[in-house]
């Protein structure tokens, strides 16, 4: 028999993993904007060529001096909003789809099953929470990408950005970018789970700190790895409420073909330097808060 659910126990976990990831989310969002604004300036209509960002410390010194202070956590509202739906729903579809693709599977004996399975499981988990969050993580996208001030900004909030886009190109231009975000859970998954197995099959039995160097490392490799496809994800996340010549790319396929030959190969990769600064403070900040809440809750 499996465990009762306890609605109690459910909402405090909830609620602290709310705070938690409210706190990390926030603490590493400068870092967040950062990133983002290299992975799509070429494609902004509010740059020109000169004016673009040579790279991460040209734009962590220039966005305070031309935006303002507070700009560096334009589109972490979406992004803190966006966690507790996808909690709700990573609880309520991760045990039916482990079920679905991992019922009788011996992970030891059936080694390629259970990793097929576990791939098909996240990548059905992660695709279904993303039906329900991915206009938040469309809106922080165009968020973080607006590089105006005071009357020169595209959009002045959150609902602002989710209505104007609506209104200019209906619901598909707010999941635009939305199946290779699938793509890119999955090619993490498999990159993730792989990688850790073989690392933790080559290490044996290790403490806690090796452990998390570990899941550190192999976070961070996943994450180079699928870096791509988030590139390639928000490089079409820009096109949407624009017409005619301003449409860049006319899908996915022609979105990677277009990088590459007009930026090249290393244009996939802009802001992954950041990514992995903002894994690893992201981490450290879980860390210290799981310390506070220990002091303060007991």
């Amino acid at each position: 028999m499996g465990k009762a659910f306890d609605p109690m126990s459910f909402m405090q976990d909830f609620v602290a993993g709310g705070i938690s990831a409210a706190v990390s989310k926030t603490a590493v969002a400068p870092i967040e904007r950062v990133k983002l604004l290299l992975q799509v300036q070429a494609v902004s209509k509010q740059l020109t060529e000169a004016q673009k960002y040579k790279g991460m410390v040209d734009c962590f010194v220039r966005i305070p001096k031309e935006q303002g202070f507070m700009a560096f956590w334009r589109g972490n509202l979406a992004n803190v909003i966006r966690y507790f739906p996808t909690q709700a729903l990573n609880f309520a579809f991760k045990d039916k789809y482990k079920d679905m693709f991992l019922k009788d599977v011996d992970a030891k004996k059936q080694f390629w099953r259970f990793f097929v399975g576990n791939l098909a499981s996240g990548g059905a988990a992660g695709a279904t929470s993303l039906c329900f969050v991915y206009p938040l993580d469309f809106a922080r996208t165009r968020l973080a990408a607006d590089v105006g001030k005071g009357d020169a900004r595209e959009f002045t909030g959150l609902g602002n950005c989710l209505v104007k886009v609506f209104k200019a190109d209906g619901l598909k231009g707010l999941y635009q970018g939305f199946f290779v975000s699938v793509q890119g859970i999955i090619i993490y998954r498999a990159a993730f789970f792989g990688l850790y197995d073989t690392a933790k099959g080559m290490t044996g039995k290790t403490n806690i700190f090796v452990s998390w160097a570990i899941a550190q490392c192999v976070t961070t490799v996943s994450g180079i790895i699928s870096y791509p496809f988030d590139t390639v994800r928000r490089r079409l996340m820009m096109q949407s409420g624009r017409k005619g010549g301003d449409i860049m790319y006319k899908g996915t396929i022609d979105c990677w073909k277009k990088i590459a030959a007009q930026e090249g190969p290393s244009a996939f990769f802009k802001g992954a330097f950041s990514n992995v600064l903002r894994g690893t403070g992201g981490a450290i900040v879980l860390v210290m808060y799981d310390e506070i809440k220990g002091l303060l809750f007991g």
